[in-house]
């Protein structure tokens, strides 16, 4: 069994941390309630850190001259170089950081989905969305961390894959830790199938990259397996890429299965397709067989488990599964 580690992630204090919203409220969200368990969180509120208050004038983003600020209509204030500040020291301060839970639609956390209005002006109009201001600096500072807003994560697809990504970042970061080829040899043999499902171009990338035939430095070896790292991780996993997956571990049962044992099988890969069940039912018939056949490969692959099974749910927003 693969290790588990914690991952570390900053979350938006308002989201079950602390009363710190606009209006003095906290948000409860039973996700990221259950999360808590799993991950260790650093809860952190901007626009509450610029001395801002709880509760508060409304702030909101405001674009001129091509230029994205920071803007408290109420008071007439610009507060762009106060977030862009705080921002950066907040994030320089931090020590490791695998992930990043977000508020949506915030001015300062939302990410892509933050109302820009047109000027200062109260009767101003939106004509844009873009990221909050210190989700920009997230962005700018940590382009291999894993950054998704809580509206988002109602969706089960987007949800599952986020966790996915977040545990493995984890783990990854121990590697980093390690210093050493063989632990990622071990963490390329223990993710292949994964990486198979995201992309296999990349996959056979960082196969090459992790024997290190060429015998280059540890230094060299991780940053570039990093890089392609994070290109394998820059989409979402698609329901043919994962049924690829499945299906490449379903050969090694062809020969022991029997055809209603296969039907059945094949079936469930249908429903998954059409989105009836979730990528962790076929996952789970097919770890049924690989305990009774003894496959020890596919025993190592954390395709069947990406993240802990207890914070697997199937509770959808209703927006759509790709939204």
């Amino acid at each position: 069994m693969m290790e588990l580690v914690k991952p570390i992630v900053v979350v938006s204090k308002c989201l079950e941390f602390a009363k710190c919203r606009y209006n003095g409220v906290m948000i409860n969200d039973q996700f990221i309630k259950k999360l808590n368990e799993y991950v260790e969180f650093i809860p952190v509120c901007p626009e509450v850190e610029i001395g801002l208050g709880v509760p508060r004038k409304t702030i909101r983003l405001v674009k001129e001259e091509d230029q994205i600020r920071l803007w408290q209509p109420d008071t007439n204030r610009d507060i762009t170089k106060e977030m862009n500040q705080f921002s950066e020291e907040f994030l320089a301060s931090l020590d490791q950081v695998d992930g990043f839970l977000l508020k949506d639609r915030s001015p300062s956390c939302g990410t892509k989905d933050s109302k820009v209005y047109s000027g200062t002006d109260k009767s101003s109009m939106v004509i844009e969305k873009s990221n909050g201001l210190f989700a920009q600096k997230v962005e700018e500072n940590y382009p291999y961390s894993i950054v998704e807003n809580e509206g988002r994560l109602k969706n089960f697809r987007i949800r599952e894959d986020f966790l996915t990504k977040l545990f493995l970042l984890a783990r990854f970061r121990k590697v980093k830790e390690s210093k050493s080829i063989g632990r990622l040899v071990q963490f390329q043999a223990e993710n292949k199938l994964l990486f198979f499902a995201y992309k296999e171009a990349e996959m056979r990338k960082l196969g090459r990259i992790a024997a290190n035939q060429q015998h280059l430095s540890w230094d060299k070896v991780i940053n570039e397996y990093e890089l392609h790292l994070h290109k394998l991780l820059q989409e979402m996993t698609t329901y043919k890429a994962n049924i690829n997956a499945l299906m490449h571990a379903f050969g090694y049962f062809s020969k022991e299965l029997s055809s209603q044992e296969k039907k059945f099988f094949l079936d469930t890969l249908d429903k998954y397709r059409d989105n009836k069940v979730p990528l962790s039912v076929p996952n789970n018939i097919l770890e049924a067989w690989i305990i009774k056949y003894d496959e020890n490969y596919l025993k190592e692959q954390s395709f069947f488990h990406p993240y802990p099974d207890k914070l697997i749910e199937i509770k959808d927003s209703g927006k759509g599964r790709d939204y």
